[in-house]
C-alpha cells in the first residue's frame, strides 16, 4: 500500500473516532438523562475538562481533514503535503493523548454523586479500588446509576483516544515514509 492510500485509510478510521468521542463527552454532561445535574453543577470535574471534545474531537478531526486530504492527490501526494501531514497527526497524538488522561484520571477518581445527603467524590481517595469492587457502586445514590453511566462512557473515551494515538502515530510514520522516498504515482510515457 503506498503512502497516499495509507493516509485515507487512517482518516477515515479517524473519523467515527472523533465522533464517538464527541458524543461520549457530550453524554456525559447528562447523568441518569437529566439537565437538572450539569445545570446545578452537579457533574464529575473530568468531564468539564472537555477530553472528548477537544482532544478527541478538535485536535483529532483537523489532522483526519488534512491526511485525508493529503492521500487524495493521487498515490502518494507529494513530499511536502507528507512532511506536513507528520506535523498534523502530531497534534492527532496530543489531543488524543489529552483524552486518554482525562479519561483515565475520570476512571481513577470516580463519578460526582449523592452520597447520603452530601454531593461528593467518593471513590477518589479511597484505597479499596471501585472499579473493581461493584459492592461500592450503592454509595452513589443519584444521580441513578451513575457509577455504570460514568464507567461506561469514561471506559469508551479512553479506548477511542487510544485508537486515534495510535493511528496518528502511525501517520507520522506514514508521513515520514513519503516525505523520504517520495511520489509512487506513475509517468504517463508519450
Amino acid at each position: 500500500m503506498c503512502t497516499g492510500k495509507c493516509s485515507r485509510f487512517i482518516a477515515i478510521g479517524l473519523y467515527p473516532l472523533v465522533v464517538i468521542s464527541i458524543i461520549c463527552n457530550i453524554v456525559l454532561f447528562f447523568p441518569a438523562g437529566d439537565t437538572k445535574y450539569v445545570s446545578d453543577g452537579k457533574i464529575t470535574e473530568e468531564v468539564k475538562y472537555m477530553g472528548g471534545v477537544i482532544g478527541g474531537g478538535i485536535m483529532v478531526l483537523l489532522p483526519a481533514l488534512y491526511i485525508h486530504l493529503t492521500g487524495k492527490e493521487g498515490c502518494c501526494g507529494n513530499r511536502c503535503g507528507m512532511f506536513l501531514s507528520i506535523a498534523f497527526a502530531a497534534v492527532g497524538v496530543a489531543g488524543g493523548l489529552y483524552s486518554f488522561i482525562v479519561a483515565v484520571l475520570g476512571l481513577k477518581n470516580g463519578p460526582y454523586c449523592k452520597v447520603l445527603l452530601v454531593w461528593m467524590t467518593p471513590f477518589k481517595d479511597s484505597e479499596k479500588g471501585y472499579l473493581a469492587d461493584s459492592s461500592q457502586w450503592i454509595k452513589c445514590t443519584e444521580p441513578e446509576d451513575i457509577v455504570q453511566f460514568h464507567i461506561g462512557l469514561f471506559s469508551t473515551l479512553l479506548a477511542t483516544s487510544s485508537l486515534q494515538v495510535i493511528l496518528c502515530a502511525a501517520q507520522m510514520i506514514n508521513g515520514l515514509f513519503g516525505c523520504l522516498c517520495g511520489t509512487c504515482i506513475k509517468k504517463e510515457v508519450i
